[in-house]
């Protein structure tokens, strides 16, 4: 690795280094915690994209081998699901029903976002739904 540093930011949430200094973890492990440490911490929310494995593995400079490992171990912990064809994501923490709750809240989000509501207004449209559904 000609500098020994590899950086990428991919987007405001997926800033991964790899660093290729003698000694430094295996590339694969360095970016399998990275991962990990970003979805535990919130950095990467539940439901968020990860990147192809050939498209990070380009932007990191590594082989497809070595980000698909990564993703495979990320994988079997449960940090990730992978969707056939769809992609690779941030898998939300805790059991089925808070699961599948994140995977909801993200497909509002990202649907919101398509039709051009604003923050606010995205917020103002769910807390609405929320208290009219749980003001039984």
């Amino acid at each position: 690795m000609g500098d020994n540093r590899r950086v990428t930011s991919t987007s405001p949430h997926l800033k991964i280094r790899i660093d290729g200094a003698a000694g430094a973890a295996a590339p694969y492990e360095q970016l399998r915690a990275q991962i990990a440490g970003g979805a535990r911490a919130g950095r990467l929310p539940a439901g968020f994209k990860l990147p192809t494995v050939r498209g990070l593995a380009e932007e990191l400079g590594l082989a497809a081998n070595t980000v698909a490992k990564a993703y495979r171990a990320l994988e079997s912990d449960g940090v990730i699901e992978t969707r056939g064809r769809a992609g690779s994501f941030v898998a939300a923490a805790g059991d089925g029903p808070a699961r599948e709750a994140a995977t909801a809240a993200q497909a509002y989000a990202e649907r919101a976002r398509r039709l051009g509501l604003t923050f606010d207004e995205a917020t103002a449209a769910a807390l609405e739904a929320l208290r009219a559904r749980y003001a039984d």
